[in-house]
């Protein structure tokens, strides 16, 4: 698990996905004027502050004045060390709204939970509540933004990982919506980019290409806009 908060820079520029007959929740989010979008994506980050959080947080905004960033993405493990207990839980305002303050930062999160965020309670941070102590939240389990040029597909992929259910060790998981596990997997290895903690591989269907975008705990390894067709 990840000890230290990871952020990873992307700039999308022209990139043309093909089109996808999506059943996901899907969002509108239009591109700028020269046809380009910028981003920020962000994982392993919920410390209060610890942990080198607070830096990041002031080189991201930083970045994303410099970068005039669209929105920001988050791949999981929100807060640590074990989600939240509920969305009265003040780890999400000592974690996320009173540390990522700069203007630039002032723009949707697109979130998905990691497994850590699955220790707590998971359906809090799926809750309509928290964007109205925040507006810029926004989680699901799975969903789509579709951004005019480029349609990101988010997918929850913590379930996708045996040992969760089978060998939790001393950890509880909340699988509240997602159990039964396989009927799960099968409904969302159906979509084409994935944004997720456990870096689980892509599928494509009808011939088209498969691209991955996410990283591994401690961003071990990533794959950025790389075809795995």
């Amino acid at each position: 698990m990840a000890a230290s908060v990871a952020l990873l820079l992307v700039l999308l520029v022209a990139v043309v996905a093909p089109p996808v007959a999506a059943e996901l929740p899907r969002l509108e989010h239009p591109h700028k004027g020269d046809g380009s979008l910028t981003l920020l994506a962000v994982g392993d980050w919920g410390r209060r502050g610890a942990h080198n959080q607070s830096m990041v947080a002031t080189q991201m905004g930083i970045a994303g004045e410099k970068m005039d960033i669209d929105f920001v993405v988050s791949t999981g493990d929100n807060f640590y060390n074990n989600g939240l207990t509920g969305v009265d839980d003040k780890a999400f305002e000592e974690s996320f709204s009173n540390i990522y303050t700069a203007k630039s930062l002032q723009k949707p999160w697109y979130t998905v939970l990691g497994n850590h965020d699955y220790r707590g309670d998971a359906l809090a941070q799926l809750s309509p509540v928290l964007r109205k102590v925040d507006s810029r939240w926004i989680c699901m389990k799975s969903f789509v933004v579709s951004a005019e040029i480029a349609d990101f597909f988010f997918v929850d992929t913590t379930p996708f990982v045996l040992k969760y259910w089978t060998n939790p060790e001393n950890s509880t998981y909340d699988w509240r919506g997602v159990a039964p596990r396989e009927i799960y997997i099968a409904n969302v290895l159906k979509e084409l980019r994935v944004f997720g903690t456990e870096g689980v591989r892509a599928y494509s269907l009808s011939g088209q290409k498969t691209y991955r975008f996410g990283y591994r705990h401690r961003l071990r390894k990533v794959t950025s806009m790389a075809c795995l067709a």
